[in-house]
Formats: C-alpha cells, structure tokens, sequence
C-alpha cells in the first residue's frame, strides 16, 4: 500500500499531465528575459556560459543580456564580441541585477550577497564542494536555483554532463601524448603507432561516456586500447558504439594489474555522481608500471581511483610517484575552454530562449520534467533529495510545488 506522502505525489503527476494543460496553452504570454553573465571566479575555472554567437541568438530573440567585463577573456572572447552581439558590458554589481543568472561554477559569497529574493541562477551544483553554509545564503536569498548537471533531455540524458564528459575524454588522450613526449620530459615515446614498431597501450578505466571518448582517440592515433569496468553491459555498449572489438574486462584486481605493467598510458574514467569514486589501481600497481608511463586520472574531481593521485592545478599538472607521471587536473574541460564554451553555450542558449517563449522559469519547469529535474531551490525552499539528505535539511518535492502553480 503507498504511503499518504507517496499518494499524493502520485496525484501531482497526474495533475501535470492532465488536460489542463491545454487551457494553460491558450492563456501563455512570451516572457523577454534579463539574463546576466559573471565572469568566473573560482580557480582554474576558464569557460564562460554564453559566447557571443549564443548572446546574439538571445538579443534577436527580444532578450537583454547583461555580460561582465573581461567574463570570456579566459576562453579568447573580447568584450567587444559580446557587445557587437548586443550585449551591455558592466560590472559585477550591475550583472547582479538581472533577474536570470547564467554560471559555470556555483555562486560565491561575493556573489550570493548581491542576489536578490525572485532572482535565478543557472549554475553548477557540485554536492561535493558546496559546503553547507552557501546552501543556506542562497534559501535565504528566497532564489531559485538550477543546477545545470541535473537537467535533463528528452531522452532523460544529463546533456552538459555528457558534452563535458566528452570533451574530458578527448583532452585526457591529448595530455597523455603531451606527457610521454621529450617536450614535457617524457620518454619520448609517440601515443599510437607507425610500421614495424609495436603500437603504444592505453589502459582505460571505466567504460562511461569518458571512457567511450578517451577509447575513440586513443584508437585514432593507433593505439592498443584495453577498457576495464565492473559492469559487463557497459563494456558491451563501448564495443557497439566503436563499432570494433577491443581488448575489454571487469575489473579484476590481477588482470587489471598485468595490463597495467605494459601499459603506456592509464586513464582513470570511473564517476560516481553520489559519493567519492573508488580506489581501483593501488599503490602496488603503480609500482608495477613501466618508469616513463603515464596516468591521467579524470576521475580526481571526486577522489581519483588510482591511490596515488592527488589534486594538481593546470599551473603545475604533473608529478611523479614510482618514476609514473601522473596529471590529476580537476576539471579538464576547462583547458580547452572555448570548445567546453560553445559545449555549454550551444545547450543553455536554446533552453533559455525556449524558456521565454513558454512565459518565463516556473512556466517552463511546469511544461519540462528535464528542466525541472534541475532545480534545487525554487523561491528559497529546498527540493533537492541529495542536498536534503546530505545536509540533514527538510525538502520539498518539486513536483507537488509546480502542481499547484
């Protein structure tokens, strides 16, 4: 039998997807949006949430952008690309009076002080970072937030999770190539292969969508790719989607270990989006590796899996344990920023734009599960399951708060 919380929760769906929803159409009034975009702040953080192709979208749309100065210089945009596009160039203080925030990074004390109640923001969440004092700044501030890595498409994917997974994926084979050649002090070893010289090996380390992509670089330069992971159908969903056979495994602690030994590269890819990631490659099996050998472990915004990882900045990226270089960069995307910002752009401009036709945020949460998958405060009231656990806070389902609008 459902418990009275469960039936009512039942009832609010119902109600969402119930014929009124045509009454709604008639009645919908077009909303223009005064969204604003800071410049990021937090360390090693270069993207910028709209370029200026997407401020031009929003601008012939009848919205009004507000950009901070110098907010795309990190990823090669000038000021003046954002004001051709129509965009006004102002500060900090002035951006903050927008009633739609745009972020990468989540919002800053610096940044929450100048929120206003009714205001939102589009940013990041990040459950691991966020301590629980910033939490309470921004229920205070009575704003809605979303949380851009808990929106949803029609397909029920994560699309800036996957897009920057992607890009994560890519990069980590780049970076590998950089550290084994003699310009970063390598081996001078080449990532692939040419005629009558045995290829290089890549050991991959989850067969997720960071996993996917690192395979697909790594098999375009030439190299021999091994793919662990402890579920048997993901690694038969990489197979399928490279569309070739390669050299896959569960993770199995000695398997996993003599791969490891001729290895010339090993990316660690595992996610774990509720808690830290696991330690798969031990001590001991970084010891085993070939001296010269590369780890690139994306995985190190959530812990790392190899036990010998540690947080580096893209400033200073590597280190060696066991003569093994290894380059533990949180946030990868962020050193190719303008690809990751025309990544994001290219997904936050149509949903804005889509979002003033529908007559604003709680019209488009209403008609959009996806969207409001994403939201974690609505008005000041948390309804975020994860935070609320985590923190030990009361939430409220955001399906019973969108029923009753």
């Amino acid at each position: 039998m459902l418990s009275s919380k469960e039936t009512t929760k039942m009832l609010a769906k119902e109600a969402l997807l119930s014929p009124q929803e045509e009454t709604l159409e008639i009645g919908r009034r077009r909303q223009n949006l005064f969204i604003g975009v800071p410049k990021e702040i937090t360390l090693q953080e270069n993207r910028v949430a709209l370029t200026p192709e997407a401020v031009a979208l929003l601008v012939n749309n009848g919205h009004r952008v507000r950009v901070q100065r110098g907010a795309g210089t990190k990823a090669n945009f000038k000021d003046t690309d954002y004001s051709e596009a129509g965009a006004e160039i102002c500060s900090l203080d002035e951006v903050f009076k927008s009633g739609f925030i745009v972020k990468v990074e989540p919002p800053v004390d610096r940044e929450i002080e100048l929120m206003f109640p009714g205001q939102n923001i589009l940013s990041a969440l990040q459950l691991t970072v966020n301590p629980k004092k910033t939490l309470e700044k921004l229920m205070s501030k009575k704003v809605t937030a979303l949380a851009w890595d808990f929106v949803k498409d029609e397909q029920g994917v994560y699309p800036v999770v996957r897009i920057m997974s992607e890009i994560a994926g890519n990069t980590a084979v780049l970076i590998a190539a950089e550290n084994l050649s003699n310009v970063n002090d390598g081996l001078g070893v080449m990532l692939g292969g040419i005629a009558g010289i045995p290829s290089s090996e890549v050991v991959i380390i989850g067969a997720g969508t960071v996993g996917e992509y690192a395979a697909r670089a790594a098999i375009g330069l030439g190299a021999t790719v091994k793919v662990f992971d402890n579920s048997v159908s993901r690694l038969r969903r990489i197979q399928n989607n490279l569309g070739q056979q390669i050299y896959t495994s569960i993770l199995a602690p000695t398997t996993l270990a003599d791969c490891l030994r001729t290895a010339d590269v090993a990316i660690g890819a595992l996610r774990s989006p509720k808690r830290r990631t696991p330690v798969i490659v031990t001590d001991e099996m970084v010891q085993g590796m070939k001296a010269g050998s590369v780890i690139v472990d994306v995985s190190i915004d959530r812990g790392g899996c190899f036990e010998t990882s540690k947080v580096t900045t893209h400033k200073d990226p590597t280190y060696k344990v066991h003569d093994v270089i290894h380059y533990c960069v949180p946030n990868i995307a962020s050193r190719v920023s303008r690809t990751a910002s025309y990544a994001l752009s290219q997904i936050f401009a149509p949903l804005l734009v889509e979002m003033g036709e529908v007559g604003g945020v709680s019209s488009l949460m209403k008609r959009n599960p996806g969207f409001r998958n994403g939201t974690y405060l609505y008005k000041g009231i948390l309804t975020n399951q994860l935070l609320g656990e985590a923190f030990d806070m009361r939430y409220k389902d955001i399906d019973l708060l969108v029923a009753g609008l």
